[in-house]
């Protein structure tokens, strides 16, 4: 026997001892009369993902961080997490035993620098560690199971698929977002397909079409959950999901919270770059809303007078008055009517002198932006 021993950067720390010709075996068990079941499966190539790579599992992730999968301890970032794991949990005999404790629930395993243990080889996706083990190392990985181990990586600034490489706001929507690549269980009402049986059945309940009447208000629901749902929210105050961790604020806006911390507690504010023009954003939301709008051009809203389209239903909404000719917003002092409410916001400022338009050059202000800009161009040939 030999020690192969890797050191050096925090993603290679694992210490195996291995036969010299550098080959593992597996005993399969009889469970039941069953020849290796499908849990089974998934709990060996767990296992040995674990005992022969840098791959840690992640428990869980909320306002205090990332939870590991061996312990209670939580950590603010990945990187952080992967360090303990690999310097704390460093034991083939707690990786065996702990294995089989992870599937209580959907196995979450960050697989960023993957890199196999064996020969220091990096690896990009979870299922080439998989095939190089069982290929290269003849370690027995099970490839006929329906997979309930889900890769992620935390190599970018930004939230990203570790399949797919779509970008999401929270670890939370990137779970989510898991069910389309691990569709294992599919509803038969609907079609979703889910990672497992439980999200499966958590689903289906949706489906029900019962009255399921609040016993604080008037409100009815067509499923239990939905109803336990707004009882927390709307009753016992529960609305506010997302908490601070400096302080007890509570927020409905996840990106309300965001700015709190950065306003209040010092945080360094959020800033994410578009990668098609050199506009930034301080949320992925506005950046997502951004670039739909102005890159995909995105335009779901159609005038059905005259086939416009619009991005927005507000804008939709605002340009049908120039066919339904309707002017609901009057003004008070000389009482001329607009269709619009900004239109009228914008002519009460005539009625207050509100000249907050001004020339650089000449200071001549405007009460209406159009009014500047063509004086800009008459006057002074400048096109603003």
């Amino acid at each position: 026997m030999k020690l192969l021993r890797i050191t050096g950067v925090a993603r290679r720390t694992r210490i195996l001892t291995i036969g010299a010709d550098h080959k593992r075996t597996v005993d399969v068990k009889v469970t039941r009369g069953i020849y290796a079941t499908d849990l089974f499966k998934s709990k060996e190539n767990l296992q040995n993902i674990l005992l022969n790579s840098n791959a840690n599992p992640i428990r869980c992730k909320d306002n205090n961080g990332y939870g590991c999968g061996f312990c209670i301890k939580k950590f603010p970032e990945p990187k952080v997490l992967k360090k303990h794991f690999l310097e704390e949990h460093n034991d083939d005999k707690l990786i065996r035993n702990m294995s089989e404790k992870l599937f209580e629930k959907v196995v979450k395993l960050d697989i960023t620098f993957l890199n196999c243990a064996l020969c220091d080889k990096d690896l990009d996706k979870l299922e080439e560690l998989m095939t190089h083990l069982n290929n290269e190392h003849s370690i027995k990985i099970y490839t006929d199971v329906i997979s309930p181990i889900l890769p992620f990586k935390f190599d970018s600034e930004e939230l990203r698929c570790a399949i797919c490489e779509t970008t999401h706001a929270s670890f939370k929507r990137m779970q989510e977002h898991m069910n389309l690549h691990f569709g294992n269980y599919i509803c038969h009402v609907c079609g979703t397909g889910f990672v497992s049986v439980r999200l499966l059945q958590c689903h289906v309940k949706r489906h029900e079409n019962g009255q399921y009447k609040c016993e604080q208000c008037d409100k009815t629901f067509t499923t239990n959950i939905k109803r336990n749902e707004h009882l927390r929210r709307k009753h016992l105050g529960f609305e506010k999901r997302n908490v601070c961790p400096h302080c007890p604020e509570r927020f409905v806006d996840y990106w309300k919270k965001v700015n709190h911390m950065v306003k209040e507690h010092g945080q360094q504010p959020i800033v994410i770059k578009c990668k098609a023009c050199d506009r930034t954003f301080d949320n992925q939301r506005s950046l997502s809303r951004h670039t739909r709008k102005d890159h995909l051009l995105e335009r779901k809203h159609q005038c059905g007078e005259c086939n416009m389209r619009f991005f927005g239903k507000s804008s939709l909404q605002k340009h049908m008055t120039k066919h339904t000719g309707l002017r609901q917003f009057e003004c008070d002092v000389c009482h001329k009517a607009y269709g619009r409410r900004n239109t009228l916001r914008e002519h009460m400022r005539i009625h207050a002198n509100d000249r907050r338009f001004a020339c650089t050059i000449c200071g001549q202000a405007f009460v209406q932006k159009c009014s500047w800009k063509s004086h800009m161009w008459s006057k002074h040939s400048k096109q603003v």
